[in-house]
């Protein structure tokens, strides 16, 4: 809460948040997509060379660049049930924060197991409900513990169908990209 509390204080501007948070956070799932899917294929990486993973991994960056003000308006929207009505700006900062632990949790690409990588992404989602729930009440100015445990609700159901999206994204571009072919020289015969 106090993080939250420091963060509104600040008064940051959506564009001060876009270029200094969520642009170097969110490139952090692309470069490790790619980092590890050239350096270790023990997981399931080794399906796309190294040309085609930089045209997923920057595909996925863009994608997530999106989600974040399209999140933002869904969550001004979803205020509306709790009573609130906060600003876009307002709803931009949860929605631009919200998600750090999950661009976080991609560095652990690096290790090979899959178990590891299940456990730290279940972690990473736990982290970021957490950021939304104490978030709630700080940026949005809700004062009932009803309305936020309302908003909460709805805002996670909404978390949760956007990262669905952003998997099915991903996996979308990468079955795409695998039947690409790339020129890597003169065609002979």
């Amino acid at each position: 809460t106090a993080g939250w509390e420091a963060l509104v204080a600040s008064q940051p501007s959506m564009h001060r948040l876009f270029l200094l948070h969520v642009i170097p956070f969110a490139l952090i799932p692309s470069v490790m997509i790619y980092i590890a899917g050239t350096k270790q294929t023990l997981m399931f990486f080794d399906l796309l060379p190294g040309n085609k993973l930089v045209l997923v991994s920057l595909i996925l960056f863009l994608v997530q660049l999106v989600v974040v003000p399209v999140m933002a308006t869904i969550l001004r929207q979803l205020a509306e049930v709790a009573d609130s009505h906060p600003s876009y700006r307002q709803a931009f900062i949860l929605a631009a924060v919200a998600p750090t632990p999950l661009w976080m949790a991609p560095v652990f690409l690096i290790v090979p197991d899959m178990l590891v990588n299940i456990a730290v992404t279940t972690l990473a989602m736990m982290a970021a409900a957490g950021f939304i729930y104490f978030g709630i009440p700080t940026v949005f100015k809700i004062k009932e513990q009803g309305h936020v445990y309302l908003l909460f609700g709805a805002i996670l159901v909404a978390g949760v169908i956007a990262w669905g999206f952003l998997m099915v994204c991903t996996l979308v571009v990468w079955g795409s990209v695998q039947n690409l072919q790339f020129a890597v020289g003169p065609a002979g015969g």
